[in-house]
């Protein structure tokens, strides 16, 4: 299951990366990702509301990606962390397809 990861860098995490600029947050979050069974798609850094962060990982286990976040957060790493399930195409087409037969057995009350 894929998801994406936003967040902005705390204080104590620019503090730590302008101290070593040239370490790479990008093997710290595949280490982490890959630690919880998954793989790092891809990471991106973003500068809206201040500096921050956009992963997008792949989990076998949905319950990963909020320990994912959690263990950032609780670091001090990022903060305003928002996750989102992404879908892949062969995986919306699954769920179309199981709209399309819901909705025939479908009726709001009073409708």
């Amino acid at each position: 299951m894929h998801f994406c990861m936003t967040g902005q860098y705390t204080p104590k995490a620019l503090n730590g990366i302008l101290e070593n600029p040239t370490v790479s947050r990008y093997e710290a979050a595949k280490k982490l990702i890959e630690a919880a069974g998954g793989k790092l798609i891809s990471m991106y850094s973003t500068a809206t509301n201040g500096p921050g962060v956009l992963v997008i990982f792949d989990v076998p286990d949905p319950s990963s990606a909020p320990a994912i976040s959690g263990t950032v957060v609780a670091a001090g790493a990022i903060h305003n962390v928002n996750l989102t399930r992404l879908w892949t195409q062969d995986e919306i087409t699954k769920v179309r397809q199981k709209a399309a037969e819901l909705r025939g057995s479908y009726r709001p009350p009073g409708g």
